[in-house]
């Protein structure tokens, strides 16, 4: 009896969300809470049938492809950032973007379902997926079984306290005019953006670095004081911005 070694699998729907880039996207879902995002289903996904009774589950499991990495090929060893990036691991013991099959899984809160001008999107919250991730498959998250609170985590346990994140009066001012024209929480995630402290781990102990994270539509410039991390200004964002992360000397080093 033979079997299959490859597969194919359909696009369902698509990922909007508020991180642009994969700098300062949480390593897990649920550690961002003022994260959001939506998953729009894409035609012949797109029918209100399809998610008939999904309004009655709180959380779901979204499968998605890492599109931004699939090209790059898998790696039979990662080094985990939890590890501080010096020890690797099998990519099995991982959850690297590197592995065989691009393909992701995460849980996330459904906070709403909109129908309407031949649309059908899941209102999501909580979310760790990058703008424009396409999405596989979506399935009710089961508390019962799916919640085991007396399972190990390995390498990997509950993340530490976050960083304290401050903001120079020029920032915050911007913050709070955008968030009066949007809505959006946005001076909560970049405090819990930045307070999971995104750089990479070679970065970990330096200070005085100026950083970009883009959310939504502005790139959020900030750097590191040692204890804290300090957001300086508000840019308009666009693609020329760095992909992963950008940073200068600080004027006064």
């Amino acid at each position: 009896m033979s079997v299959s070694r490859s597969f194919q699998f359909d696009q369902i729907g698509v990922i909007h969300s508020c991180y642009r880039q994969k700098f300062g996207i949480p390593r897990q879902p649920g550690i961002v809470t003022a994260a959001e995002a939506e998953l729009e289903l894409l035609p012949p996904y797109n029918q209100e049938n399809l998610v008939r009774g999904l309004e009655g589950f709180s959380h779901l499991w979204v499968h998605f492809i890492f599109h931004e990495t699939m090209n790059e090929g898998w790696r039979p060893t990662i080094r985990p950032p939890r590890l501080g990036g010096k020890q690797r691991m099998g990519v099995f013991a991982t959850r690297s973007t590197h592995r065989p099959n691009p393909a992701g899984l995460s849980v996330v809160r459904l906070k709403g379902i909109q129908s309407g001008n031949g649309k059908l999107v899941l209102q999501l919250a909580e979310a760790d997926l990058l703008d424009g991730t396409p999405v596989i498959d979506i399935k009710p998250y089961l508390p019962y079984a799916d919640a085991l609170p007396e399972a190990k985590g390995g390498f990997a346990p509950l993340p530490a306290v976050m960083a304290e994140v401050e903001f120079t009066e020029e920032a915050m001012a911007k913050c709070l005019s955008y968030e009066q024209k949007t809505g959006r929480q946005l001076v909560l995630l970049i405090q819990q953006v930045l307070g999971q402290d995104p750089r990479p781990a070679y970065l970990r102990e330096t200070t005085g670095r100026r950083h970009g994270s883009a959310l939504w539509d502005v790139n959020v410039v900030w750097e590191s004081r040692g204890d804290h991390f300090l957001v300086t200004d508000l840019e308009a964002y666009t693609p020329d911005h760095q992909a992963f992360w950008h940073y200068q000397q600080h004027s006064d080093q």
